[in-house]
C-alpha cells in the first residue's frame, strides 16, 4: 500500500510531507484502505518527529493487525537541504 503524500507538523510546527510504503504480509486481519486513509488524516495536526512518526506508525499497525510481516518505508521530503529515508522490517527486529 502507498500514500504519496502523509502531512504531519514538525519541528516549529512547520508541515512535513511523507511518502509512506506499507509491505503487509497479513495474519489474521486485512488493513481496510478506507480505514487507513483515515488514520492517516489523523495525523495532519500533529507535532511528531520523522523518527517517532514511523515508529508509531509501525507500532499501530502491529498492535491491530498483527500481520506476520510488517515493512513501513516512509520517504520525507527534505527539510534544510536534508533528505531523509526510514525503514522499519519486523523481520528485523527484536523482540
Amino acid at each position: 500500500m502507498r500514500n504519496p503524500e502523509v502531512t504531519f507538523l514538525g519541528a516549529n510546527n512547520q508541515p512535513d510531507f511523507a511518502k509512506v510504503t506499507l509491505i503487509v504480509i497479513p495474519g489474521e486481519k486485512i488493513i481496510e484502505l478506507k480505514s487507513l486513509k483515515f488514520y492517516f488524516f489523523s495525523f495532519r495536526d500533529k507535532v511528531i518527529s520523522y523518527e517517532r512518526f514511523v515508529n508509531v506508525l509501525f507500532d499501530d499497525v502491529m498492535a491491530v493487525y498483527a500481520p506476520v510481516r510488517l515493512k513501513v518505508i516512509a520517504r520525507f521530503r527534505p527539510r534544510g537541504g536534508i533528505s531523509s529515508t526510514l525503514v522499519i522490517d519486523s523481520t528485523h527486529r527484536q523482540s
